[in-house]
């Protein structure tokens, strides 16, 4: 119908819950040991985990799987994975769930929220009535992209495999006859983007009257896309007794209006501060420069990236035009590179997320499709090639790297026109104890129209340039080690040219070295190669990296 939008042929039900059929969802016994424990300790755990919570009858955290009381064929699966303990969203959030209580949950990526909300819902799978013919599924779990929905359901079937469960996943750029499938032959789980089950439930494809159990997973991310009337008209076809989980990784009012209308008596639980807040296990190096400059930069640090033994790099782009331009001009010169937008269709998409997994082609370039469906977890560098149009996206792009507890490195070209972003940029950095240049505080104070000394000048300065060290006015470090605030650079910051803001000449050689357009070179093109020790991050000479074997090839792209 013209001028129709998503969800408007669904009718609202009239929800009577004195005739509804009656479902169990609190699960939890609580063991002893958890039972037992001290405010103090639960205290201590909170303020170490950096853990605040909210909300009435907050059962106490536990602080490893047995104390989970699982059932056995959770705990199965838990021990052939050889998890040693739950993460900090995992031990507040797994007893709270199993509790049937509503939840939102405040957490970064690669935090382990997946696991915090599917366990519980195999949980309550397994309690519930078989389905019957026609039935819709149990659980219903809402994700803003197909690539976070294709994750999401390897952990439902990894964990619903010994109980017997089927899953589905249901999402927009693919054939929809094998997810009807999947969905008419009975599955208790299903995985969703909002437009296509909206489409399948118009169809009359499935329903949701049997849906007890409801996640909405980077709620942000969805209420970002433009999804807010879709999940509105997806909330009204599920009973209102449902036990909903919403996760999101900032906490802005439209994520807040939602869960206040939708989310009853629910316990709030934030990992990190609520303000914007970056991953510590990431180094964050912003490249102040002019937009011109990039491409060249953007070779340099390639050369130096390739030579490293763990290499895989996630870099974002403004479009789509500019993914698939980049990636054809840097294939040509033999770069080991793919790239991926939401107009690729699901099977290219599939065979490049492959590749880049399996370190086929370990140059990935994304839109901001893959900023947070993608879930490689061996990732160590992101390139920002374009700083996003919100620095929220800005963490969310960083958060492909440094997963878990691994460390990883964030490379971003910021150009006087991201000015406006300037301000929740240095606030990033400041929380996560990074560097913060002297020219990105300039660009910060211009932005607020406060103009410090001689204004707007890009250029850094003659040959020598700066010194990455600590303190006065052209030396810069927070206090030499990464935990404290910055990292030591062992030789001379070289501004030299064209390449001002660049990763230095850690040889001593000028940062405009020749070598710049050629990728796998390994002569002195200089540039900043980070290296993660003990004593915190330091910048090694390149003269000791070997290139990789066969002859490099040549060109710039």
């Amino acid at each position: 119908m013209k001028g129709s939008q998503p969800g408007d042929r669904l009718r609202k039900p009239k929800w009577d819950l004195s005739t509804l059929q009656k479902f169990e969802k609190n699960f939890y016994k609580e063991h002893p040991s958890v039972a037992s424990r001290h405010q103090e300790e639960i205290k201590r755990f909170h303020r170490e985990k950096q853990i605040t919570i909210s909300g009435k009858a907050i059962p106490n955290p536990i602080f490893s799987f047995e104390e989970g009381n699982f059932p056995d064929y959770v705990m199965s699966q838990i021990r052939r994975n050889s998890w040693q303990a739950p993460t900090s969203i995992q031990s507040q959030a797994w007893p709270i769930a199993l509790s049937g209580r509503n939840l939102v949950g405040i957490a970064q990526t690669g935090s382990g929220k997946t696991l915090g909300f599917m366990l519980p819902a195999i949980v309550h799978v397994n309690h519930q009535p078989y389905l019957e013919h026609g039935d819709g599924p149990i659980v219903l779990v809402l994700v803003p992209t197909r690539e976070l929905a294709q994750q999401v359901i390897e952990v439902s079937n990894e964990f619903g495999r010994s109980s017997q469960l089927r899953s589905a996943c249901v999402y927009g750029g693919a054939p929809k006859g094998p997810q009807l499938r999947d969905l008419e032959r009975g599955a208790e789980i299903c995985i969703a983007t909002p437009g296509r089950l909206i489409d399948f439930l118009e169809s009359g494809k499935t329903n949701l009257r049997r849906t007890t159990y409801l996640v909405l997973d980077e709620a942000d991310r969805m209420l970002d896309m433009g999804f807010e009337p879709q999940i509105r008209k997806i909330l009204e076809q599920i009973r209102p007794d449902r036990q909903t989980l919403m996760w999101s990784a900032t906490w802005p009012k439209e994520v807040r209006r939602l869960a206040e209308e939708f989310l009853n008596d629910y316990i709030q639980v934030n990992i990190g501060a609520l303000q914007l807040t970056a991953n510590h296990n990431i180094l964050q190096i912003i490249d102040v420069c002019m937009d011109h400059e990039k491409e060249e930069k953007l070779v340099k640090l390639l050369n130096e990236i390739m030579q490293e033994k763990e290499n895989k790099t996630l870099i974002f782009v403004e479009t789509k035009r500019k993914a698939d331009d980049i990636a054809r001009r840097m294939k040509r010169d033999g770069w080991p590179v793919l790239s991926i937008h939401g107009d690729k269709s699901q099977q290219e998409r599939d065979w490049a997320l492959n590749d880049f997994r399996n370190g086929r082609n370990p140059i990935l370039i994304a839109t901001d499709v893959a900023s947070r469906g993608l879930d490689v977890e061996d990732i160590k560098f992101v390139i920002n090639f374009d700083y996003p149009t919100c620095s929220e996206d800005y963490v969310h792009r960083i958060g492909r790297t440094g997963r878990a507890t691994n460390t990883g490195t964030a490379y971003t070209f910021f150009t006087p026109g991201n000015a406006k972003q300037a301000s929740d940029l240095v606030q990033v950095l400041r929380e996560a104890k990074q560097v913060i240049s002297p020219k990105l505080q300039q660009l910060e104070e211009s932005s607020r129209g406060m103009r410090g000394g001689r204004g707007g000048r890009w250029r850094g300065g003659g040959g020598g340039g700066n010194r990455f060290s600590g303190g006065g006015g052209s030396r810069f470090s927070g206090g030499g080690n990464y935990g404290s605030g910055g990292y030591r650079s062992q030789n001379s910051f070289s501004g030299g040219s064209s390449n001002s803001g660049s990763y230095g000449s850690m040889n001593g050689h000028s940062s405009g070295s020749s070598n710049m357009g050629k990728p796998y070179q390994n002569g002195n093109a200089g540039g900043f190669k980070p290296q993660w020790n003990q004593g915190g991050v330091t910048a090694a000479s390149l003269s000791s990296i070997q290139p990789p074997p066969g002859p490099p090839p040549a060109g710039k792209f």
